[in-house]
């Protein structure tokens, strides 16, 4: 409980605002303009889904969803689906990686939307307890909705963070406020806000570098969170959504691990999805794939987006283990 506390403050001061502009000091001082940017984008977001009954339709759109597969007799299968997670395990493979690092293992979460309903979590923590990793990286959409109270979410978070351990590395995504960022870090998790980090072992090391989310906000700013990264460090990009592929691949990035996809989430039969909600060509929309010297990975996700349902797409959690590769 007094973990919960804790967050809870955390998330209530970040909350504090100066007529609907401002944040938190400590996270404007510790952001620039990018803090007060981005909750101005929030804001302006809950105003239009409040007052567009076009945009608050969307939010009835699992009843409608549910009540189509229920009549098709689908529904607690699909409502079954979205619980049984799969443990994935995936290789990376980094040219020029320090021997020191091949076989290090990052444990991917990704769009858990942990307040989506009361069984969730539970089946996630079951999962999780079977997993062995170095890091724990999280690729964002935490929360069910896209506006509104957290309080569910900073919740189901700190159930799950005391089953994880440290270190714990995570972005922002579409449907995340950035009050979310304090209330994380009370928890342990370390936020990457166009950001990076340098993960050692011995003489070797890694850069891990974390961008804001690129799908809505628009705020993910490569250049930004590579700027103190030296040329020679291998790179690992954790972003929300696969869009800014080819900016990542340009600038050199070794690895970009994302979600937002969510599979398709309800797919054809094969695991076609019907669509992946991101400008990316449909490869990249879930699983391994490459872009030029770059590898990537998009999760599925464990939890669901919308609506509790998973349908020929099964939610995932990944373990990537990296492989060291010669430089040529």
């Amino acid at each position: 409980m007094a973990e919960l506390r804790s967050a809870a403050q955390a998330y209530n001061r970040a909350m504090q605002t100066d007529n609907g502009t401002d944040v938190d000091p400590a996270l404007t001082e510790r952001l620039g303009p990018h803090a007060r940017k981005r909750l101005a984008i929030e804001a302006d977001h809950a105003a239009e889904v409040e007052s567009r009954p076009s945009v608050r339709d969307w939010y009835r759109a699992p009843a409608l969803i549910r009540g189509c597969l229920r009549m098709v007799g689908m529904l607690k299968r699909a409502r079954r689906n979205a619980l049984d997670i799969r443990i994935v395990e995936n290789h990376l493979p980094i040219v020029g990686l320090d021997p020191a690092f091949d076989g290090f293992t990052l444990l991917h979460l990704s769009d858990l939307h942990v307040d989506i309903n009361e069984t969730f979590v539970p089946a996630l923590l079951e999962r999780l307890a079977r997993v062995e990793y170095d890091v724990c990286v999280m690729t964002g959409d935490y929360r069910s909705k896209t506006y509104g109270p957290s309080d569910a979410t900073i919740d189901g978070m700190r159930r799950i963070c005391a089953e994880l351990h440290d270190p714990m590395y995570a972005v922002l995504g579409n449907h995340d406020g950035i009050a979310l960022v304090p209330a994380f870090e009370a928890m342990g998790i370390r936020m990457l806000m166009n950001e990076a980090v340098t993960l050692q072992r011995g003489d070797a090391r890694i850069a891990l570098v974390g961008i804001d989310d690129h799908h809505f906000f628009r705020l993910g700013s490569i250049p930004k969170a590579i700027s103190g990264v030296p040329a020679e460090v291998p790179t690992i990009l954790l972003s929300h959504a696969p869009e800014i592929y080819r900016q990542a691949a340009q600038a050199g990035l070794d690895v970009m691990l994302c979600g937002h996809t969510h599979g398709g989430q309800i797919c054809l039969p094969g695991g076609h999805p019907i669509t992946v909600d991101s400008a990316i060509p449909r490869r990249m929309g879930r699983g391994a794939w490459r872009r030029r010297n770059m590898v990537g990975y998009t999760s599925p996700g464990a939890g669901t987006s919308i609506v509790d349902v998973r349908i020929n797409c099964p939610p995932e959690i990944t373990l990537h283990r990296l492989r060291a590769v010669p430089g040529a």
